[in-house]
């Protein structure tokens, strides 16, 4: 290298209302034997998020200004031909000049394209987002959790790196392929052997040298874990004394997959004082060992600590075989309907649609969709409307439905006229409904979700829905 690595700009984080008691789960499985002793809880996305959405969500707070390059990380993208990350620039209204990648292929994805972007000093975005499927009565069903998470890059940020390693190792301790999406896992003993002993101790081992540290001079660790419980041995391992803020996630969310590191990092960086050594480290085919020094409080980290304890609680398990895709539910004819989209109105009003972006024309009035002609009584002709971004305004509910005729894969179906701030009035869906649903003058906030799911062709579509603007707190 000819120049100084980068550093950490800011961080988000993004879990699912959703968090499925673990223990009251394993309950439903005690007559076959499985499920086996779980505590804490498994974020679960609804039906209308997936890891892109969940990406998008944990990177909308760390975008105040655009970046030269946005990067995709999941292991469970709902594309195989089709590039996230460009959506992802569109989703957040960033310049179509921006570079993209999508990187995949291990749970280290997202720790692999940090640590690029660090040792090229890239002011980028790496988001990453899972949602993993996986078979009912699996260990992984329970384990797995479903969340999102985002780091900015840049030279002048609040942690600096200051070491890192990388170990190569194609480690089967889980796999999936094409045909085959649900991981297939290997013995624990033989994972918790290799994998902590000749892949992550190594790593981080080498990472502390390169810094010119001691390991017991790291303060906060995010050591993604292949099996929980797998932390202490790896801390007397390498000498470190550090708390693993990895394993306390992945206790109140389950495992996050390629989103897991980065999420917990931002709870490390949320507890380390300036002057700090931060330990991150992402798991998959081998190992990234990234060493930061926190020079100040690093933006974005106390929100991803503060949304851990937001969400609701639920012990119904069928709901979550059905949210999770385990359980096929036969919802009848109503829900056999035609969703193709097509290539050619995603073109002519795809960006504007995925961002969220209305129009205003000259008397001020705000709308959307954006028309040739505005929709304000007395308009006599064309005009051209100044864009609006609506995705990050306040708005209230203005009349809302509860529908259990039409369908929804997780009934009822919540729509309504919203009002925001700025004047415009626009018919969406809503979500992330509470017990109590909604009501008129209840605030709202906006979520990007799926639209409509093309089951014969694979294809879905997404737009932004009304959620309310505050969550519950998680009871302790």
């Amino acid at each position: 290298m000819t120049h100084e690595p980068g550093s950490i700009v800011a961080v988000g984080g993004y879990l699912p209302l959703l968090r499925l008691d673990r223990a009251q789960a394993a309950k439903s499985l005690r007559h076959f034997g499985l499920g086996g002793r779980q505590a804490g809880y498994r974020t679960v996305a609804g039906w209308d998020e997936d890891a892109f959405t969940l990406a998008a969500e944990a990177s909308r707070a760390i975008v105040e200004s655009p970046p030269a390059r946005v990067c995709f990380a999941s292991t469970s993208a709902p594309f195989i031909d089709r590039a996230h990350a460009s959506l992802l620039v569109d989703a957040l209204a960033l310049p179509r000049s921006t570079r993209t990648l999508d990187v995949a292929g291990s749970r280290r994805c997202a720790v692999a394209a940090l640590l690029d972007a660090l040792l090229g000093a890239d002011d980028a975005l790496i988001a990453a987002g899972e949602r993993r499927p996986a078979k009912a009565g699996s260990p992984s069903h329970l384990a797995y959790g479903d969340g999102g998470s985002a780091v900015r890059t840049g030279t002048n940020g609040a942690a600096k790196l200051v070491g890192w390693a990388s170990e190569a190792h194609d480690l089967l301790d889980s796999y999936a392929a094409r045909g085959h999406e649900t991981a297939y896992a290997s013995e624990e003993r033989f994972i918790r052997d290799i994998a902590g002993g000749t892949i992550i101790a190594p790593a981080i081992l080498a990472a502390c040298t390169r810094a010119g540290i001691a390991p017991g001079d790291i303060k906060w660790a995010a050591v993604h874990e292949p099996l929980s419980g797998m932390w202490k041995d790896i801390a007397r391992r390498t000498g470190i004394t550090a708390p693993n803020d990895a394993a306390t996630l992945a206790e109140q969310t389950g495992d996050l997959g390629a989103a897991h590191a980065l999420f917990a990092l931002a709870l490390a960086f949320d507890a380390a004082r300036p002057g700090d050594h931060v330990l991150l480290a992402g798991f998959g085919s081998g190992c990234d060992a990234l060493i930061f020094r926190v020079d100040a409080k690093v933006p974005g980290a106390a929100e991803a600590r503060a949304a851990l304890g937001l969400g609701e609680a639920s012990a119904d398990y069928v709901r979550f075989l059905s949210l999770s895709g385990a359980l096929d539910l036969d919802f009848g004819v109503r829900s056999e309907f035609e969703q193709k989209a097509q290539a050619t109105v995603l073109e002519r009003y795809g960006r504007d649609t995925l961002g969220f972006i209305g129009g205003r024309d000259a008397k001020g009035n705000v709308q959307f969709p954006k028309t040739a002609i505005p929709v304000r009584p007395g308009a006599e002709g064309r005009e051209a409307l100044e864009d609006v971004r609506l995705a990050d305004l306040a708005a209230t509910v203005a009349s809302v439905t509860a529908d259990r005729l039409n369908y929804t894969p997780d009934p009822p179906f919540w729509f309504g006229l919203v009002q925001f701030d700025n004047g415009a009035r626009i018919l969406m869906e809503l979500t992330d409904a509470g017990p109590a649903g909604f009501k008129v003058g209840d605030p709202l906030g906006m979520r990007l979700r799926i639209k409509s799911v093309d089951k014969r062709r694979g294809m879905r579509t997404y737009f932004w829905k009304g959620a309310p603007a505050k969550r519950p707190q998680m009871e302790a």
